[in-house]
């Protein structure tokens, strides 16, 4: 009896080693939210890695066909159109969104701002168009999240100003990962990364090490600035060089608005607070979006102290003089 014992743990350990050894790493990678999407996960079973992949695109394009600015019939695109002349009815989703959204403007004294697409949507990088003085001095008073009138419990919201509007561009990528990340767990997906962008959550380990994720140096592209180890954790950049163009006065103009100002924040070099790349490592993308964003607005003193007073998040900054700079637990690690 004891033989047939040891012959049979034996004969399961040689399936759990063969099931093991078919296991391999899935990888797809689409353009979805206007950035490209990564998704990488270890599997045992070609057909279900592909299924669980296409679920975590299928989440991502629900989410740009709801909350993208861009596409008319989008839930955002509505709230845009109506939140002036009335209170507009919001999905649980958009009003999760919003009620964060608001949480971190609170907190950061208006550094995150929806509302910035008042003046936003007169950008196009593409096509090296900006507001222009005028313009932009006759929407900047619109351009305030006190403009916000949530209502909470009733899950409306209405515009304060009448050419107030909203952008999700700076939380829902964040949120998305997250979402994606949600659908690998569900289905006991071990480790598993998903990117959007700048945009980043690991799920578990890879494979026994540390995921190695890559801050890109914000002026040469072919260089890593550093290197961060991460287990379950979600990572976000900010960078003056995701979208931008030089205008015709050498200034580089880009996507990332201070809301103090109605203009891009400003990344002028020699200024050893202002800063041109934020990352921000967090438990979830829903806030380390949000706070790679507040803190390029805040700059390099203001930023790194609101980090250091939230317990879970670190930062890795690199200012105009392409220096780095460290949350005190990442600059001081136990």
């Amino acid at each position: 009896m004891k033989r047939f014992t040891r012959f049979l743990l034996l004969c399961l350990a040689a399936t759990t080693y063969s099931a093991q050894t078919q296991a391999e790493w899935h990888y797809d990678k689409q353009s979805i939210m206007g950035t490209e999407v990564t998704v990488q996960l270890w599997h045992d079973d070609d057909q279900q890695a592909a299924q669980l992949i296409e679920q975590v695109m299928a989440e991502f394009r629900r989410l740009d066909d709801e909350l993208s600015p861009y596409k008319e019939d989008s839930e955002l695109s509505r709230v845009n159109r109506e939140a002036a002349t009335q209170a507009v009815m919001l999905s649980d989703e958009l009003a999760a969104l919003i009620d964060k959204s608001l949480w971190y403007s609170e907190l950061t004294g208006g550094a995150f701002d929806i509302s910035f697409a008042t003046l936003g949507k007169h950008y196009n990088f593409r096509k090296h168009q900006q507001a222009d003085k005028t313009l932009t001095q006759s929407l900047l008073e619109a351009l305030n999240y006190r403009h916000l009138h949530f209502d909470k419990n009733a899950q409306t919201l209405r515009f304060g100003h009448s050419k107030t509007r909203i952008d999700l561009g700076g939380i829902a990528k964040g949120y998305a990962v997250d979402r994606a990340v949600a659908i690998l767990q569900k289905a006991d997906v071990c480790c598993a990364s998903v990117s959007a962008g700048g945009d980043a959550r690991m799920l578990g380990d890879k494979r026994g090490e540390p995921w190695l994720v890559g801050i890109r140096h914000p002026r040469d592209k072919d260089k890593t600035a550093a290197v961060i180890p991460l287990n379950d954790s979600a990572i976000s950049t900010s960078g003056d060089y995701e979208r931008y163009f030089i205008d015709d006065r050498d200034t580089r103009v880009h996507h990332i608005f201070n809301p103090a100002t109605g203009k891009p924040a400003d990344t002028t070099a020699g200024d050893s607070d202002k800063l041109i790349s934020v990352s921000i490592i967090g438990p979830r993308g829903f806030d380390t979006d949000p706070l790679s964003t507040s803190v390029f607005v805040l700059g390099k003193d203001k930023g790194l102290a609101l980090i250091d007073r939230l317990p879970g998040f670190e930062a890795v900054v690199i200012d105009s003089n392409k220096r780095l700079f460290f949350s005190r637990g990442l600059a001081n690690p136990k």
